[in-house]
């Protein structure tokens, strides 16, 4: 009887998911296996930015909008069901950019580029945050301007607003703190 051929492991997209139109940047590097379906990466892309998934999102590719179909309120003509979609059809290969939108009212823009295509490790459990810059903006803050706002009241404690906005974010924020700790913690919980 001939050797059974071993399944050939997935691939692994490494990805980096910047928000844009922000400076000094805050992204975040992941890595995903292959057949990861773009809904899969929404939660990824929600962990790994410390989004709370409270808004609409949709992924731009190649001029093709994906997301999450709502016939009732007339958003499915134009829009291709993201669970159906897995990374592998759409990435062609390295330095592949994409774009996925959330909170269609904020705008947060991110752009997401395809660093390398590598083999899946075996000791590693998929997906994965390896490194990333500054803290995510706070829901709901008013886009990127908004958060600029933010960042100056809670920055000065002259400023009008200071007061209110630390009680709003619940008493303090690091902008400079990605919590990659927490963010794995919770990818992990999201494989298993």
């Amino acid at each position: 009887m001939p050797p059974r051929k071993q399944a050939k492991p997935q691939p692994v997209y490494q990805l980096k998911i910047t928000l844009k139109d922000h400076r000094p940047p805050i992204w975040r590097r992941v890595q995903v296996l292959s057949q990861t379906t773009l809904s899969q990466l929404h939660w990824v892309i929600q962990l790994s930015m410390g989004w709370t998934n409270s808004h609409l999102h949709s992924f731009s590719i190649q001029g093709v909008e994906y997301g999450v179909p709502m016939p009732d309120f007339g958003f499915d003509d134009d829009i291709r069901d993201e669970q159906k979609v897995k990374l592998s059809k759409v990435i062609s290969e390295e330095k592949f950019e994409f774009s996925y939108l959330y909170d269609f009212g904020d705008a947060w823009e991110h752009k997401i580029l395809v660093e390398k295509v590598l083999e899946a490790d075996p000791t590693v459990s998929y997906p994965i945050c390896i490194t990333g810059k500054r803290a995510c903006p706070p829901e709901d803050c008013g886009g990127v301007w908004g958060y600029q706002d933010f960042l100056e009241a809670i920055q000065d404690p002259n400023h009008p607003e200071h007061e209110a906005m630390l009680e709003w974010i619940g008493g303090s924020f690091d902008p400079g703190d990605a919590q990659l700790e927490d963010i794995n913690s919770q990818l992990k919980a999201m494989s298993g």
